[in-house]
């Protein structure tokens, strides 16, 4: 059967995508949570400072520039280390782990559907297999070594564009494939 390679591969890299959510608890959410408590703590002397005089514009005025100008730097550094450490994990959230959770199952459906269709060519529907495994190895598995592994050289590989274009032309022939030959029964090739 054609298509069980890309069930198996569409499963294995689901779990990979898939444990990428365990490591963003682990590696990357503690640094987050770390500089938002740093942001809040600024931005929250900022405020006390301006709400507890801000009815009374001469209070307010008489304020040292400098510990107002003081505060509200350093409630922006907050603002900015808390985007700064929640970047890495935003980058993975919709970099390699939404595309590698979606490309793996389009594996796994395509594989299932290549399984039910009988094609006078057999070599079509190898193209078909084939064409998600490599799109989703040039698409997904690029943005795992240029988000997760730090590796640039996967960037110039994913800025190709090579592997969506794969998995949009396997789907196009995937469709073809299922309206010419789809049977309701599993296909021996």
């Amino acid at each position: 059967m054609i298509g069980k390679k890309n069930i198996v591969f569409g499963f294995l890299f689901l779990a990979l995508s898939a444990g990428l959510g365990p490591y963003m608890v682990v590696k990357v959410l503690p640094t987050a949570d770390q500089a938002q408590e740093g942001r809040v703590t600024a931005t929250g002397k900022l405020a006390e400072v301006v709400q507890s005089n801000y009815d009374d514009p001469e209070t307010l005025a008489a304020i040292a520039p400098d510990k107002l100008a003081k505060l509200n730097s350093e409630a922006i550094l907050g603002i900015n280390r808390q985007i700064n450490a929640e970047a890495p994990g935003d980058a993975i959230k919709s970099g390699p782990h939404a595309h590698g959770n979606l490309e793996s199952l389009l594996n796994i459906v395509v594989g299932v559907v290549l399984c039910f269709v009988a094609c006078k060519r057999a070599w079509m529907k190898q193209v078909i297999s084939w064409l998600f495994i490599l799109g989703t190895l040039l698409h997904s598995g690029m943005l795992y070594l240029v988000v997760v592994f730090n590796q640039a050289w996967a960037g110039q590989v994913l800025g190709t564009g090579a592997g969506p274009v794969m998995i949009l032309v396997g789907l196009v022939l995937a469709g073809i494939a299922a309206a010419i030959g789809f049977r309701g029964e599993i296909v021996r090739d």
